[in-house]
């Protein structure tokens, strides 16, 4: 097999759930020699998490867990026991990052803080991701996608100016909290390979998305320069049109064309005497009352006889900004990806070959490789534990005591 970037690079990895498994997958995908810990004996918590494979709800069959873990190793490992506080620090020794995604005081309540952690391997990365960082009066807050997502000010402006504030459907600070720990770690690791001194790094989830998506940082700055708090907009109000998500013949598309791009709708309904129309040719124009009518008038019956591909089509070709919104089914027969090599199958022993998400980005020099699996609960104790010196009796010793 061909050597990847990060094939050098061991890493150890005692995440579970979403942020921190998706940091050390990015790593794991890209060649490093991923070890994940998983606690005995229900191993990480996303094994119970959906979907399932045929709606099996079985800790191999979770699709969260099969994507995350990727190209891992797993063993199983008691760290509350004084022998698996032992183990960590054996591996310790022979790895060059090691990832966390417990709370601030559960790594120093077991004796492997980055302080501990540096003695027995001065060169070690520690990366901890939590909901609010390591320092500060939130360090030890439960927190939620949800909570996350409201205390960063950006859920304020989601949803009817009437009714409650909403959040954006799924685990979006999830995912950008792994990939920017991902970027940090590889940032400490560098750093560790030229100096040859580690470093703690310190993810705070709540910190990730703080003025990085949304319409956050502009409201930031709009408050700190006039004290201007926005009031949340009305997404059913189109002052101008045709912007906003419309219906067709077999489902729904996004269209985002106003003001200078009035033309190009001209030139995709084929009407150009539209074009000058002085009803719709402007933004002021198009607020004038009845004329939101009278342009409907003409929009619907050409939208509602043609498919969401037909008008993707027309309005690309005539400049206009627009999109299908696509079910997964949709997604996953797009000729599109699969040209592009997106679409991976993958041969898990449990689950059989399934396709998954592919590569984030690609680069000729940089190849992104699917090697393994996720692991099975435990599949390579006797290949990790072997190596530290430990026989099949005693592994067999310690499943039956709880430690691994």
């Amino acid at each position: 097999m061909a050597e990847q970037v990060l094939s050098d690079v061991r890493v150890l990895d005692l995440t579970w759930y979403i942020a921190g498994p998706y940091c050390t997958k990015l790593l794991a995908d890209y060649g490093a020699d991923v070890i994940k810990v998983e606690r005995p004996p229900d191993g990480d918590p996303a094994r119970k998490m959906g979907p399932f494979f045929r709606d099996d709800p079985h800790p191999e069959k979770s699709g969260l867990f099969l994507h995350l873990n990727t190209n891992k190793r797993g063993i199983t490992l008691n760290l509350k026991s004084e022998w698996g506080q032992g183990v960590i620090k054996e591996l310790v020794r022979d790895v060059d990052i090691l990832v966390e995604s417990f709370s601030p005081r559960v790594m120093p309540s077991l004796g492997l803080d980055y302080e501990a952690l540096e003695k027995v391997n001065p060169k070690l990365v520690v990366t901890s991701i939590s909901n609010f960082g390591q320092t500060g009066p939130y360090r030890d807050f439960k927190a939620s996608e949800l909570i996350i997502y409201g205390m960063g000010g950006a859920m304020n402006q989601i949803g009817l100016p009437e009714r409650e504030p909403l959040k954006k459907g799924g685990n979006v600070i999830q995912y950008q909290g792994g990939t920017m720990a991902g970027i940090a770690t590889m940032m400490a690791f560098l750093v560790a390979s030229e100096e040859g001194v580690g470093q703690h790094v310190d993810v705070s989830l709540m910190e990730t998305q703080l003025g990085t998506i949304d319409r956050r940082m502009a409201q930031l700055l709009a408050y700190q320069y006039n004290k201007a708090t926005t009031a949340r907009a009305d997404p059913r109000d189109r002052r101008a049109y045709p912007g906003g998500i419309w219906p067709c013949a077999d489902g729904y598309f996004e269209l985002a064309a106003v003001g200078m791009l009035w033309p190009s709708v001209a030139k995709m309904l084929d009407m150009p005497e539209l074009e000058n129309d002085p009803r719709f040719s402007t933004v002021l124009a198009q607020q004038m009352p009845g004329h939101k009518e009278q342009f409907e008038e003409i929009w619907y019956p050409w939208i509602m006889e043609r498919t969401k591909k037909e008008i993707v089509a027309k309005g690309q070709a005539s400049g206009v900004l627009c999109g299908p919104i696509n079910n997964m089914e949709e997604v996953l027969d797009d000729p599109h990806w699969w040209q592009r090599e997106f679409w991976v199958q993958i041969e898990h022993p449990v689950t059989g070959k399934l396709t998954y998400p592919g590569a984030p980005s690609k680069a000729e020099q940089m190849p992104w490789v699917i090697r393994r699996p996720a692991p099975l609960l435990g599949q390579h104790n006797e290949e990790v534990y072997g190596k530290l010196g430990y026989t099949k009796k005693e592994l067999v010793r310690l499943k039956e005591n709880g430690l691994i």
